[in-house]
């Protein structure tokens, strides 16, 4: 594809297209359920109800399906997925999510009753029961064989984005009757930047008949916006007529994709083809959905195994290197004398140390003059720490005319005042690789439209000025590397090899202590409960005294057991990486208040909740911030007739600060400073209950994201508790990095 095609291809306004396909009907509705847009064919499916300014509320068939829609809203979700029976007699699946201050309803009739669809479970069930003995290669096999058995496609690829967003089909189950395309390559021009960010966001995508004729939405614009109608998030959002030809010219004439999205960024898709107009039911896309899902958690947590494998070897070499150094005395000399840990580090085949003017080699590296050449322009130029390239002609082609005999390149500075760096380096690994179709051939722009390419026959390619990448292991260990020579004194080198191996046995020791509690406490206070049950219904005519202390036993262990358990969540909160990622707050506090549901039965409570800024963070223990948080909020306005709790946000520079304010009991500020402390309470335990460790989890949650909480509050009128994160990756301190 040319410059100036794929330029207009990625400018394509695909998220507003303006028509739906028509194998479903669109309704865009008031939040008091009045039809202010409608697809051309809304009526055919449903009637009278889809005329504009008609009130959805009002129509019989559209009645419970309205309460459902407020429910929903109310409580926050961001999509909704049920089935409802049409005035025709038959079925239809319906969606809902919301687009500008809008919300969408797409209707699906269903071939069959939703009884039939139940089937698909069955089959989703049993790939997630051999997921645990699957490694990578054959988990991938398993999904595509699983996706095709549950929606009867043809043909079903898994299809993997490298670091330049061509694509790799990795997987692949077939039926015979399209070609087979396992291991071949498709460029990143084939699915645009724009294509791609909405394959993250609406996971997936079915186009029943590449020759649909669509159906137009009228009016086209958002009453409340003035702006196209969004379909971002749509399930019948019209295609682009790119990608139908481009279809059509595969031999494909209906399409499946399912997004693989692995820690927020898109990792590949299930792409499934047909040679017939072809469709699936909501219920079997949804199993798909769930599949692709736990794929990309099962992908997510291997290669982050293979990553700790890699680190724990490194980490070795690292140790070895620095006591080198503490027993030699000379950074260069060390290095010199253990050559194979020093290219070992990186896995590299060629290793320089610059410091000043002077340079010390390992291994294959470039001549003396054109190490320091490049260590002049990365003195100027580098922004990166670590600079990584595994195709340096293309990625810095000055660096590559100074060492035309290194394709990667791998650099962290060591002391900016000397000039010196760390370089390693490897060779040009030349490879053959088979793309579908020729990826070089100009796009066949037709006149006024662009047209894709015709030919999908395999196309070799021999690929040159590469090396293989540096991984994720790789860099990580030469910034250790790094930051333990510029940290330690050479001469404690020693006492570093002495320290690890001291943390390593009090690892061991904590994780004893954590199973004795576990196991030694969890049991006797379980059995204390049990036995006083026991008493209470054998010794039936225990008198009014007795029976009070058979009570209070019960309630200390139950309350004991919840400590231990308490305890024990405090304790491994420093344990473990954050698994960060973009936070969805609005999603966080809904799940938040589902979670705390049973807590809020017969109270009264008003929620004023607002639109809440995203930040940066790891969603798991997040989410626990806010159950802490509200669950104290309900727990301590429970004197009021009515509480009144609000959750709010705002961007402040680049942190994003977010309340919790109620009009319960508060406290007494000048207690404040003890509240985030372990086993610390400003209310007696007979008025409201608690083991007073949540607090001190929310704190050391938040201090883990590098971020702040603090409390305010007058004795009788509420409190507001404010915490901050960061809005972007990299700003909440070392372990965001």
């Amino acid at each position: 594809m040319t410059p100036a095609a794929t330029n207009d291809c990625e400018r394509e306004l695909i998220h507003v297209p303006g028509s739906i396909q028509p194998h479903g009907a669109l309704l865009a509705l008031t939040d008091d359920g009045r039809v202010v847009c409608a697809s051309d064919n809304a009526s055919d499916l449903i009637g009278a109800a889809a005329a504009l300014g008609t009130q959805l509320s009002a129509q019989p068939q559209f009645a419970k399906l309205h309460e459902r829609l407020t429910r929903w809203r109310d409580e926050g979700e961001p999509s909704l997925l049920c089935t409802m029976r049409l005035e025709t007699g038959g079925w239809a699946n319906v969606a809902a999510h919301r687009s500008d201050g809008l919300t969408l309803l797409e209707l699906e009739p269903l071939p069959e009753t939703p009884e039939a669809a139940e089937g698909v479970y069955g089959q989703l069930r049993s790939f997630l029961e051999a997921v645990p003995t699957q490694e990578a290669e054959g988990l991938t096999q398993r999904a595509a064989d699983a996706v095709r058995s549950l929606t009867g496609f043809e043909r079903v690829l898994i299809y993997r984005f490298d670091s330049d967003w061509h694509g790799a089909v990795i997987a692949e189950a077939n039926g015979g009757r399209l070609p087979a395309y396992i291991d071949l390559r498709f460029p990143a021009s084939d699915i645009p930047a724009q294509a791609r960010e909405l394959y993250r966001a609406n996971r997936v995508r079915l186009i029943p008949d590449a020759y649909y004729k669509p159906s137009p939405i009228r009016p086209e614009i958002n009453p409340l916006t003035g702006r196209p109608l969004d379909l971002t998030f749509s399930v019948l959002r019209s295609v682009s007529p790119v990608h139908v030809e481009y279809m059509r010219n595969m031999g494909t004439l209906a399409s499946m994709s399912v997004s693989i999205v692995v820690e927020g960024k898109l990792w590949g898709l299930i792409a499934c083809h047909h040679p017939e107009p072809h469709r699936t039911t909501l219920q079997a896309r949804t199993a798909c959905d769930l599949l692709a899902q736990v794929l990309a958690l099962q992908l997510a947590s291997r290669e982050r195994e293979a990553v700790a494998r890699r680190r724990l070897e490194l980490k070795a070499v690292e140790g070895e290197l620095l006591v080198a150094m503490g027993e030699s005395g000379g950074f260069a000399k060390a290095l010199r004398e253990n050559e194979s840990s020093w290219l070992g580090l990186a896995g590299a085949t060629g290793a320089a140390l610059t410091n000043n003017n002077t340079v010390t080699r390992g291994g294959d590296a470039p001549d003396a003059a054109a190490i320091l050449a490049m260590v002049a322009w990365l003195n100027d130029n580098a922004r990166e720490d670590p600079l990584a390239s595994d195709a340096l002609a293309r990625d810095y082609p000055e660096l590559a005319q100074l060492a035309p005999s290194a394709a990667g390149l791998l650099a962290v500075p060591v002391s900016d005042s000397q000039g010196s760096w760390l370089l390693w380096f490897r060779p040009e690994v030349v490879r053959t690789v088979t793309w579908a179709g020729d990826p070089t051939k100009p796009i066949n722009t037709g006149g006024e439209r662009l047209h894709p390419r015709h030919s999908f026959d395999a196309w070799k390619e021999e690929v040159r000025g590469r090396s293989t990448p540096w991984g994720a292991a790789e860099l990580a260990s030469v910034k250790d590397f790094r930051d333990g020579v510029v940290q330690i004194v050479l001469r404690r080198a020693e006492e570093r090899a002495a320290l690890t191996s001291e943390l390593e046995r009090s690892n061991k020791e904590l994780e004893a202590f954590s199973y004795s509690i576990s196991h030694d406490l969890r049991a006797p206070f379980r059995h204390i409960v049990g036995y006083a049950e026991l008493l209470s219904e054998k010794e039936a005519d225990l008198d009014s005294r007795s029976r009070h202390y058979v009570t209070s036993i019960k309630e200390a262990a139950l309350n004991a057991g919840r400590l231990v358990d308490d305890l024990l969540n405090f304790s491994h909160l420093n344990r473990g990486s954050l698994h960060m990622s973009r936070l969805d707050m609005d999603k966080l506090v809904a799940e938040a208040r589902k979670t705390l549901t049973p807590a809020m039965q017969d109270r009264r409570i008003e929620w004023r909740v607002s639109r809440l800024p995203q930040s940066w963070g790891d969603p798991s223990l997040i989410r626990q911030v806010w159950v802490n948080l509200l669950d104290n909020a309900v727990k301590y306005s429970r004197p009021r007739e009515t509480a009144v709790i609000t959750v709010d946000g705002e961007i402040d520079g680049d942190r994003a600060v977010y309340h919790v304010q109620d009009n319960g009991v508060g406290f007494d500020p000048d207690y404040a400073s003890k509240l985030f402390g372990v086993f610390q309470r400003l209310h007696r335990a007979e008025e409201f209950e608690g083991t007073g460790i949540g607090l001190a989890i929310v704190k050391r949650i938040v201090d883990r994201h590098g971020g702040e909480i603090s409390a305010s509050s007058v004795v009788g009128d509420g409190s507001v508790f404010r915490f901050s994160l960061p809005v972007q990756q990299g700003f909440g301190g070392a372990e965001n990095a």
